[in-house]
């Protein structure tokens, strides 16, 4: 049997409870494994912090360095995007130190239900227990209150999904849909990308509002600082907005075009 440790709280808000200190919340993504990329976002005042464990370069090590870089960060969320809807997986990460969980390509509100028994104790779910990361990073007390400060976040992106929206909000656990344009456009004939005029896309969107609207659901979704008006105006709630990748590309491109510009052969 598990012996609990005494060991000092150190809560971060749940994720609604900072909807109620803001209209949107703003979120940062690392797909590079340095820790530091983590600790920057978190001190530049990220809401919350996701660690991609899907399409980024981390491993179970660099996920673990990189809540732990969170944390000194600042008080950011700590979110992880495992790369699949499995039971080990979530809970591993859970155990790790995350307080919330993105899970890719869940169609049906049986997946999302999935989702639940994996992230949630008993009798909300069927999380095996063992938060020994998490106990080191926020107390003993973490164990009593788990259950509402952990956020399950299944990604709707694609077209079944958007058919299943409001069945797979309504799973009883669920906290937020994450909205991941690229594959939903994709699902609907069109290219990838954060933004689509096309109808069947706005009214994709509009249909996923909806449905977290009627349960009580956070909308998220992938987004680009420019578009957060726009989001915002939709009804998404919970957008992420900042990416080390782009960062780094775009930083270095434009660093390097502004030297050029200014040399004096130029």
């Amino acid at each position: 049997m598990l012996t609990l440790p005494t060991m000092p709280p150190a809560p971060v808000a749940a994720l609604r409870e900072r909807l109620a200190t803001t209209d949107v919340l703003l979120g940062a993504w690392t797909f590079f494994r340095e820790p530091l990329a983590a600790e920057l976002a978190a001190q530049a005042g990220y809401d919350y912090v996701c660690i991609d464990g899907q399409h980024g370069l981390h491993d179970e090590a660099s996920i673990g360095a990189q809540l732990t870089a969170v944390r000194a960060g600042g008080p950011a969320f700590p979110i992880v995007r495992v790369r699949a809807n499995d039971y080990g997986l979530i809970g591993r990460v859970l155990d790790t130190g995350a307080l919330g969980v993105i899970v890719p390509m869940v169609n049906t509100p049986e997946e999302a239900a999935a989702v639940v028994a994996a992230g949630r104790y008993a009798p909300a779910g069927g999380r095996s227990f063992g938060p020994i990361g998490a106990m080191v990073r926020y107390g003993t007390d973490y164990v009593g209150a788990v259950n509402d400060r952990v956020a399950l976040i299944p990604m709707i992106e694609t077209a079944e999904a958007v058919a299943n929206v409001e069945a797979i909000a309504r799973t009883p656990g669920i906290d937020a849909l994450y909205v991941g344009p690229s594959d939903l456009a994709l699902t609907l004939g069109l290219p990838p990308g954060p933004d689509h005029d096309d109808a069947v896309f706005v009214d994709a969107l509009d249909a996923i509002v909806a449905a977290c609207r009627q349960s009580g659901v956070i909308p998220a979704v992938h987004a680009e600082p420019e578009l957060v008006a726009k989001r915002a105006e939709q009804g998404f709630r919970m957008m992420t907005i900042g990416f080390d990748f782009g960062s780094m590309v775009n930083g270095y491109r434009d660093a390097l075009a502004v030297g050029r510009d200014a040399r004096p052969d130029a």
